[in-house]
């Protein structure tokens, strides 16, 4: 049974040219308060703006379509922004869609088993057979060839990618007793760097606290070129400190560079009229006023003429802007509110999987 990385396909860095992003749109009731009223205003943003640099693919079902287009009816005539008609159980591309891989010259996917999150042991919702199914609907739309990784279970939020031979991940996502408790440490890695082309993965200790993904990677430490990341910084001494100080130290020893990219200063949290608007289905986690939602500026998503970066009407909103213009000074770098998207369970980066373009030197 032929890999990726037999047949010397890999996984491009996301700054790496696209051709272009798949997105889904947002309307689960239990993860989306108010019918996505509230979010679907970010959702068309970020649309929009990623759609100035490459196509966007947007799942729709059949009672989204019109609420997608009524706010994206330009660029659906234009041709910049394509709706594909998936069913799906939620909205995070990122962790359902296929992991995409090339050789240079052709573009094909990878389908992992997705749980949830964590399946029976965490995860977040019991019936997920239609993101489960998503990855090989969506090469089978674009006429993709699939690599099968099953039965392995891996969410695209939980790596990162240079595109030259290194993979990041988190020891509290990969070695979560939700994920593949029945594997080694070493015999993860190993299915990673065959599936995604790589030549060594860095684990870093810990996500970012209260993520209800276990600490997935896109949330506290990105690649911004071949050897340097952006990672969450805490200034306040506290357990969320302590954490970075430790993936600092992996990060460092494994000789890549580090920018510190300030969390948020202020805690955001659900409000009582958030927790009115929430429908929940059978076996769905409920959500309470006192979480502490996973708010971060790492969960910034790349495309080919911007970087979109979440904002929370927090003092720290325009320090990350300045600190991700300074290192993709070739791109826009587009701040968007997200209080309504994090408020979802995740932001931006989860919400989007990056398509590479064809012809792509390692």
């Amino acid at each position: 049974m032929t890999t990726p990385y037999k047949d010397g396909f890999y996984m491009p860095a996301e700054y790496a040219p696209h051709c272009a992003t798949i997105m889904i749109w947002c309307e689960r009731a239990g993860s989306w308060t108010h019918g996505a009223s509230f979010a679907e205003p970010a959702f068309a943003e970020a649309i929009k703006a990623i759609s100035e640099g490459e196509k966007v693919f947007v799942a729709v079902s059949e009672k989204s379509r019109p609420r997608a287009i009524k706010y994206l009816a330009e660029e659906i005539l234009k041709g910049s922004v394509e709706l594909l008609d998936i069913d799906t159980d939620d909205c995070w591309a990122r962790d359902t869609a296929p992991t995409f891989v090339t050789d240079g010259t052709e573009v094909c996917g990878v389908d992992w088993k997705f749980n949830a999150w964590g399946g029976q042991f965490n995860g977040l919702y019991d019936d997920y057979v239609r993101d489960d199914a998503f990855a090989q609907t969506v090469c089978e739309k674009l006429g993709l060839k699939c690599y099968s990784a099953r039965p392995f279970v891996l969410e695209g939020g939980s790596v990162h990618s240079n595109g030259k031979g290194t993979v990041i991940t988190t020891e509290e996502c990969l070695l979560s007793k939700g994920r593949n408790p029945e594997k080694s440490k070493l015999e993860i890695e190993d299915i990673l760097k065959e599936y995604l082309g790589a030549e060594r993965v860095v684990w870093l200790p810990y996500g970012v606290m209260d993520d209800e993904t276990d600490g997935h990677v896109d949330n506290i430490c990105a690649f911004v070129n071949e050897n340097t990341v952006v990672l969450g910084w805490c200034e306040a001494y506290d357990e969320q400190r302590r954490r970075c100080e430790e993936n600092l130290k992996v990060l460092l020893n494994a000789g890549i560079e580090v920018i510190k990219l300030p969390f948020p200063e202020k805690p955001v949290r659900f409000t009582d009229f958030d927790l009115a608007g929430f429908e929940y289905g059978e076996g769905e986690i409920v959500r309470s006023k006192d979480e502490n939602l996973a708010a971060s500026y790492v969960n910034f998503y790349i495309s080919n003429s911007a970087v979109i970066v979440p904002a929370f009407g927090d003092v720290n909103d325009q320090i990350a802007v300045e600190i991700l213009s300074r290192c993709f000074p070739e791109r826009r770098v587009i701040s968007i509110n997200a209080t309504e998207v994090i408020k979802g369970g995740g932001n931006f980066h989860c919400l989007t999987c990056q398509i590479p373009k064809k012809g792509i030197e390692r």
